[in-house]
C-alpha cells in the first residue's frame, strides 16, 4: 500500500484540519467532532442543509459546504457512516430557525444514523426533513444497501436544494425540490482498477490487467459485468444507454450532465469519455444545459468514471444556474 499518510488512525482527523487550514475563510470545524460547517453558520432565517458519509469520496461532502450549497458536512471514517451524535452536532450547528434538510446517500448505515440524529434533533425542537438519494441504476441491492445506491447524482441535490434554501424558501419547499432532483437524476459507473482502504492495506477487489467492471459502486461494491477493457466510446455507450432507458426523456428535453472521475482517472481521459457521451446526447436530441467534467465524488484512488444525467425543467434549471461559492463548486 502506497499512500501519503502518517497513521491510518489519524487520516480523517488530519484531513479535516487540513481543509480548515487551507480554507479558513470558508470552513469551520466543530471542536471535538468530524463536522465541517460554513464559516458563518448558522445562517438566520435560512433552511440549513447537512450531508455527509464515509470519507474517501472527496471532494464530497465538505467540498460542497458554502453559500448556495451545504451548510454542514459530516465525515465518517473511510467508507464508514458517521455516527448519529456527529450528525446531531451538525444539525444543531446549522439550524438558523427554519429547520434542517438532511441529504443522505442510500447506504444502510448512513440512512440509519442520519435518521437517529434527526430524531434527536426533533426531540430538541428542531424541525428536520430528510431525502435519500438513490441515483445508481446499476444494481437494485448491494452489500451496503437496500435498493439503489446513492452516488454522484447527490452533488446535484446539494446544488439545487442549496440554491432553493438560499432563496429563503421554507423547509417543505426545499425538501420538495430535493425530491424532484432525486426523481429525475440517474447515474452509473465503471472501474478500471480497485482502491485500497487504508485500514485494510490491500485492494477491496481485484481486476486483471485487461479487465474492467461495469456498474461498480463507490466503495468497490460489485457491478453487473466484468469484461475485457473496451474503448472509451463503447464504454460510454454502455453506461449511457443504461441510464437513458431509466429516464423519461424525449427529443428536445434539457439535461445537466456530470462526468465524474473516481479518483485516479486522468482529466484527459474524462474529456475523451465526455466527447463520446456528448455525441450520444446529440443523437437523442437532448440539449445539455450544463456539463461538468472532473472529480466530484471519488472512491479513494480507484480508476474509473461515472456518468450522471439530470432531466431539467425550468425550476431545476434556474436553481442549477444560481450562484454557489464552495471549495469545489463555484457558480455566478
Amino acid at each position: 500500500m502506497k499512500k501519503l499518510i502518517n497513521h491510518v488512525d489519524n487520516i480523517v482527523d488530519e484531513m479535516l484540519d487540513g481543509m480548515t487550514a487551507a480554507h479558513p475563510n470558508r470552513l469551520r470545524r466543530l471542536e471535538g467532532t468530524t463536522v465541517l460547517v460554513r464559516k458563518d453558520a448558522p445562517v438566520t432565517g435560512k433552511v440549513g442543509i447537512v450531508s455527509g458519509g464515509g470519507s474517501g469520496h472527496e471532494p464530497a461532502h465538505a467540498g460542497y459546504v458554502g453559500p448556495g450549497m451545504l451548510d454542514g458536512a459530516v465525515a465518517g471514517e473511510v467508507f464508514t457512516s458517521p455516527t448519529p451524535d456527529q450528525v446531531f452536532e451538525a444539525i444543531k450547528a446549522v439550524n438558523g430557525g427554519k429547520g434542517v434538510l438532511l441529504v443522505i446517500k442510500n447506504y444502510t448505515g448512513d440512512v440509519m444514523n442520519f435518521e437517529m440524529a434527526a430524531e434527536l434533533a426533533e426531540a430538541e425542537g428542531i424541525q428536520v426533513r430528510q431525502v435519500v438519494v438513490n441515483d445508481d441504476v446499476a444494481v437494485e441491492d448491494s452489500s451496503f444497501t437496500s435498493g439503489r445506491r446513492g452516488i454522484a447524482g447527490t452533488v446535484l441535490v446539494h446544488k439545487i436544494a442549496g440554491a432553493k434554501a438560499a432563496e429563503g424558501a421554507a423547509l417543505d419547499d426545499v425538501h420538495a425540490v430535493a425530491e424532484s432532483v432525486i426523481k429525475n437524476v440517474k447515474s452509473m459507473g465503471m472501474s478500471l482498477s480497485p482502491c485500497t482502504v487504508p485500514a485494510a492495506g490491500k485492494p477491496g477487489f481485484t481486476l486483471g490487467e485487461k479487465e474492467m467492471e461495469i456498474g461498480t459502486g463507490i466503495h468497490g461494491e460489485p457491478g453487473v459485468e466484468r469484461t475485457d477493457i473496451k474503448p472509451a466510446a463503447e464504454t460510454a455507450e454502455i453506461l449511457f444507454h443504461k441510464v437513458f432507458q431509466e429516464m423519461n426523456m424525449q427529443a428536445g428535453d434539457e439535461a445537466a450532465v456530470i462526468i465524474n472521475g473516481l479518483g485516479s482517472t486522468p482529466l484527459m481521459e474524462l474529456y475523451v469519455f465526455h466527447h463520446a457521451i456528448d455525441r450520444l446526447l446529440k443523437d437523442k436530441d437532448i440539449r445539455v444545459e450544463e456539463a461538468v467534467v472532473g472529480e466530484w465524488m471519488t472512491s479513494l484512488e480507484m480508476a474509473g468514471v461515472s456518468f450522471t444525467m439530470l432531466k431539467l425543467d425550468d425550476t431545476l434549471k434556474k436553481l442549477l444556474d444560481a450562484p454557489s461559492d464552495t471549495v469545489s463548486w463555484k457558480r455566478g
